[in-house]
């Protein structure tokens, strides 16, 4: 294993110190491992909060900030976080308007959140509300999930509802537009090589030099098959036909598409599979509204790619263009 770390069971803490190092405006809850924004709490927006284990930056952490997230919740890598992160992160960007808790769909992060509303609402009478992303149709169950897992969605989800409560939307309307993201929202990953975890030291699986792992998950979960490599035509027809089969659209819908490198994939050869994405959303009429290219939810060190589709209409499009301002993502400022 070959990673720039001091000590495997301090990446995390020290990857959070460097957050904060680098983005004076924001902040960081050592003691919770939570990320904040400087100015929080601001008072009468809702609050969103989001978070997962660590290991798939820039997610969460790297999308706090105007226009998005108010805070996240760093679990140890590819954990968690536990009620108490959640609930001190909740606490933390309580304005009065309500909280919206955006969470992937793996059994501990749906149960944590759940447990962290039912302690807000208790101490502090704050109304919380929670989406859960499911896009992955790759697999219905998966290693740590009952049904379909939460992955490349959940960054315009985050992006698109973080418009909504900026423009002062109240906690209903801002839960409306996380819930529209979720359900138009599908995705689709490959791997080419595992990841390997810090504090295990070894890639978690093993890939052959000709093989590729069709509809892998974020933390190394099996797919859908293995298969021999491929050419970025084949892959890019494995990973968009099965999305747009599931997607629920018409003809000329618009669509934002959305390639995602898994944390080892360069970014000439994530540009390279969007053309070829491209190139299939146009023999199905399918018209590409809006695109995002790059590492946005990532795997560790996983090389490999995720396409994700949104349909969206004229509501959705214009919170998707407001200004954001984060780590990872920032435009229109």
């Amino acid at each position: 294993m070959k990673k720039f770390i001091n000590d495997p069971n301090d990446v995390v803490l020290e990857a959070l110190r460097g957050i904060e190092a680098a983005h004076p405006d924001l902040r960081v809850d050592y003691e919770n491992k939570v990320v904040y924004r400087g100015a929080a709490p601001k008072k009468g927006k809702v609050g969103i909060i989001s978070g997962g284990g660590s290991g798939h930056e820039p997610l969460h952490g790297g999308f706090v900030g105007q226009g998005m997230l108010d805070a996240a919740c760093a679990g140890d890598v590819f954990t968690s976080p536990v009620p108490g992160q959640i609930l001190a992160a909740t606490k933390l960007v309580d304005g009065g308007a309500g909280i919206l808790h955006v969470v992937k769909n793996y059994t501990g992060d749906v149960m944590n959140f759940e447990m962290a509303a039912e302690m807000a609402a208790a101490e502090t009478g704050a109304r919380v509300v929670s989406v859960i992303t499911d896009d992955d149709v790759a697999v219905q169950d998966s290693t740590w999930t009952a049904g379909r897992r939460g992955v490349g969605a959940t960054v315009l989800l985050e992006k698109i509802a973080g418009a909504a409560a900026e423009q002062g939307r109240d906690l209903d309307e801002v839960a409306r537009i996380a819930r529209s993201v979720n359900a138009n929202g599908r995705s689709m990953g490959l791997a080419l090589t595992s990841c390997t975890v810090p504090a295990v030291g070894h890639p978690t699986f093993e890939l052959g030099e000709d093989e590729m792992e069709l509809g892998v998950g974020i933390h190394g979960e099996p797919g859908r098959q293995r298969l021999p490599l491929a050419p970025a035509r084949e892959v890019a027809s494995l990973l968009v036909e099965p999305v747009l089969s599931d997607l629920p659209f018409a003809k000329g819908d618009p669509v934002i598409a959305f390639v995602n490198g898994l944390g080892g994939t360069p970014l000439i050869e994530l540009y390279l599979m969007f053309n070829e994405v491209q190139k299939i959303l146009d023999q199905h009429g399918v018209p590409v509204a809006r695109s995002l290219v790059g590492s946005y939810i990532t795997s560790l060190d996983m090389a490999g790619v995720s396409v994700t589709l949104l349909r969206v209409d004229d509501e959705l499009l214009s919170l998707w263009d407001a200004p954001v301002n984060t780590p990872a993502l920032r435009r229109g400022i």
